[in-house]
């Protein structure tokens, strides 16, 4: 339900700027690594009511913060004072995060399509069928976008018109959004295996099983594939092969996407459970209990690691001890984004924060 649309040059804008033009931050999943420290807030500079709950990650480019909700409405919002510049009305719910490639906004919806939008005025450029609910959040590499869908395919569409390129069909529904590498895609899969595809055609180039079905996301660091299984396992796969390189079990299913930084590799599990590994070798660094079920992916910035779960926490990257958490009242489930002065939050309840 998460996704990434970003040229490399993008991604070291979106890092230098403040921009968030995708889930985690940029196009390898750093979760914000390199973004500005995450400052205990003292208020909420404003607050946005959205139709319905948000389930997916509000991202941020050029001052306006793009959210989507339950209900179908996607909003663009002024992120400095919190006034809507535009809304748009979708034929389905939105449960897929939105993403960000050059003036378009993509994003999936339970009508099978996915959406292209102008970013700047709301209007709709294309959409792109599928024959099920699209929760995989679209990712743009090469002039491509690529996305999962509930019908158990990968489509490969062009960027400018929608038009498909290809379709893989897999062995289950898809809700985990691809990781588009230079000639690769890594998804997983409600069959519990990932796939690694042919960038170009969809051909699958290897295979790998878990226990069980798959939601979470992969993140690629150093030839490895990381993500989490319904299996309770965190795996480390081979990139190239498919080769298990290491895997942890936790206490619960993982729905969570891992966030990777370096050597350290951060991710939720059902069992209340942060849990953060070196991603060489496996070895638990830490894991700290956040007292209710973690299935929002975490972001990593400057000295801490930040995790919606109820609330809003930001734990010492070294030992998970906790800086500091914000109580907002309401579920928190989402991915905030971080920036030098405001953290944005959205929660379940359709509240969206501006916090400083």
């Amino acid at each position: 339900m998460f996704s990434d649309a970003m040229t490399a040059k993008e991604t070291m804008s979106s890092q230098s700027s403040g921009n968030w033009p995708t889930l985690l931050a940029d196009n390898s999943r750093t979760g914000g690594n390199g973004q500005h420290q995450a400052h205990s807030p003292e208020k909420a500079v404003w607050q946005f009511r959205a139709a319905s709950a948000v389930r997916s990650a509000p991202i941020l480019t050029d001052g306006l913060l793009y959210v989507a909700s339950d209900s179908g409405s996607v909003y663009a919002i002024d992120a400095v004072s919190g006034i809507s510049k535009w809304k748009f009305e979708a034929a389905g719910q939105v449960h897929s995060t939105p993403s960000l490639s050059g003036g378009i906004l993509l994003f999936g919806c339970d009508d099978g399509n996915v959406y292209a939008l102008d970013r700047h005025s709301g209007k709709k450029l294309w959409e792109a069928p599928s024959q099920d609910e699209v929760w995989s959040s679209a990712i743009v590499r090469d002039g491509f976008v690529f996305f999962g869908s509930a019908d158990g395919k990968v489509y490969a569409v062009d960027a400018k018109d929608g038009h498909q390129k290809w379709s893989k069909d897999l062995g289950g529904r898809i809700y985990s959004t691809p990781f588009a590498a230079e000639h690769q895609l890594f998804v997983g899969c409600g069959d519990g295996k990932v796939y690694s595809l042919a960038l170009d055609s969809g051909k699958i180039l290897w295979e790998a099983p878990t226990g069980n079905g798959i939601d979470s996301s992969p993140a690629v660091t150093d030839e490895l594939v990381v993500i989490g299984s319904e299996d309770f396992f965190v795996y480390a796969l081979q990139a190239n092969s498919g080769e298990v390189r290491w895997k942890y079990e936790t206490g619960l299913g993982i729905a969570s996407s891992p966030a990777v930084s370096g050597n350290l590799a951060v991710v939720g599990s059902k069992d209340g459970h942060l849990y953060a590994f070196d991603t060489q070798t496996g070895q638990l660094r830490w894991k700290i209990g956040l007292g209710e079920v973690v299935t929002a992916p975490p972001v990593i910035v400057e000295g801490s690691v930040c995790i919606q779960a109820g609330g809003l926490f930001a734990l010492d990257p070294d030992s998970g001890k906790t800086l500091w958490r914000a109580a907002l009242g309401a579920s928190i489930q989402s991915v905030p984004i971080i920036t030098g002065d405001r953290i944005y939050v959205a929660s379940l309840s359709g509240e969206i924060y501006a916090l400083r």
